[in-house]
């Protein structure tokens, strides 16, 4: 049985000491055991009643959390949603959205059921509750105040092993197959990994030829990850819910280790209110979105702005609209952070900033 290899490898991985002699071994075997997950997970299948929600607003933003975390009064406290709560477990059986309105966007926020330990392995629903965080936009880890430093090491491993890389960019590594020729790798900085370990693994994925061009640094986990080519790398913040239970030093101490671990911390409390504006705020912020103002030619400019994401160009703008402004565009003119004079005539590809003020002009039908 696939499960049965599984536990195998886990623990032969766990038996062997890390060094540069086991490298390539570990390498083998940690490939092994990510293709026997990856079939495994193909496998299992499962139904997803009452967790397929279509998404809305500008961006989807999911609160992960274990049994009696308070996600579900976190939720009702800062969007529209009315989420069952109780100060019991098992509260919430599916998911339960909310729209949170906040500096003119409109952000969906799911209040999952509860994950288990061992979600990722299937326990308590937890593939298709898992299923629906690869969707997000933005996870936030919710905690319970008095166990916040065992549920945030559980719950990182359980979205680890789904494939949710938190806080996290993909490895600048670029896989080539060929057909003759072996492997050949390049990189322009001297690699952890031996060829030897970096071949093996490859190897284990069926290629005995290809060319890999490395930009930077990684581990045999991040070339696994390039491989599999199905993590999904997403921003992540931690709630420590019922933080009116906490003394000053515990406080001190959770914010210490969580940070050093690469995840900011909002503390809050939904009995006295603490930190629900700043939640507000701090996703927001993940969600890294930009308000951009539209004028008519001959009008005023709208008050109400269109949301689009950092990065955004006059073209993302002009889908935002409508289709046929797209279409039919002929150039833009822009004030604003973005241009270097008030009304500065731009084309498509032009990139803009919070604030700008925007005319599009196209060709009417």
């Amino acid at each position: 049985m696939i499960e049965e290899k599984i536990r195998q490898i886990e623990e032969e991985i766990r038996n062997t000491k890390k060094n540069k002699a086991s490298e390539k071994h570990l390498g083998i075997l940690k490939a092994k055991l990510a293709r026997l997950r990856a079939s495994l997970a193909k496998r299992s299948g499962g139904s997803s009643s009452g967790f397929s929600i279509p998404k809305s607003g500008n961006a989807r933003v999911v609160l992960v959390g274990f049994p009696s975390s308070g996600k579900s009064t976190l939720l009702s406290s800062i969007t529209d949603a009315q989420s069952k709560s109780g100060s019991y477990a098992f509260t919430t059986t599916t998911v339960v959205p909310g729209t949170l309105k906040y500096k003119g966007a409109l952000i969906q926020i799911l209040d999952l059921p509860g994950i288990l330990e061992g979600a990722s392995k299937g326990r308590g629903r937890g593939k298709e509750i898992l299923s629906v965080v690869r969707s997000a936009d933005l996870v936030v880890i919710v905690l319970d105040s008095s166990l916040a430093l065992e549920q945030f090491d559980s719950l990182l491993k359980e979205l680890y092993e789904i494939g949710m890389r938190l806080n996290k960019k993909p490895k600048r590594i670029y896989i080539e197959k060929r057909y003759t020729n072996g492997i050949e790798i390049v990189a322009p900085l001297k690699l952890s990994l031996s060829n030897e370990t970096i071949s093996s693994i490859l190897r284990e994925y069926g290629m005995h030829n290809a060319f890999v061009s490395a930009l930077e640094d990684f581990d045999i986990e991040e070339l696994i990850d390039v491989l599999e080519g199905n993590r999904v790398y997403v921003k992540a913040f931690v709630v420590v819910n019922k933080a009116d239970l906490l003394s000053k030093e515990e406080r001190c101490v959770i914010l210490k280790e969580i940070s050093k671990k690469g995840f900011d911390v909002v503390f809050t409390s939904s009995f006295t209110k603490e930190g629900l504006e700043k939640l507000k705020e701090e996703i927001y912020n993940n969600l890294s979105f930009i308000r951009v103002y539209t004028k008519p030619r001959d009008g005023e400019v709208n008050k109400e702005p269109l949301i689009l994401k950092k990065g955004s160009t006059i073209e993302d703008l002009c889908r935002a609209i409508h289709k046929d402004v797209l279409r039919n565009f002929k150039y833009a003119l822009v004030t604003g952070k973005s241009v270097k004079f008030p009304s500065q005539r731009v084309g498509l590809k032009h990139k803009l900033e919070e604030g700008d003020v925007v005319t599009v002009v196209y060709d009417k039908i």
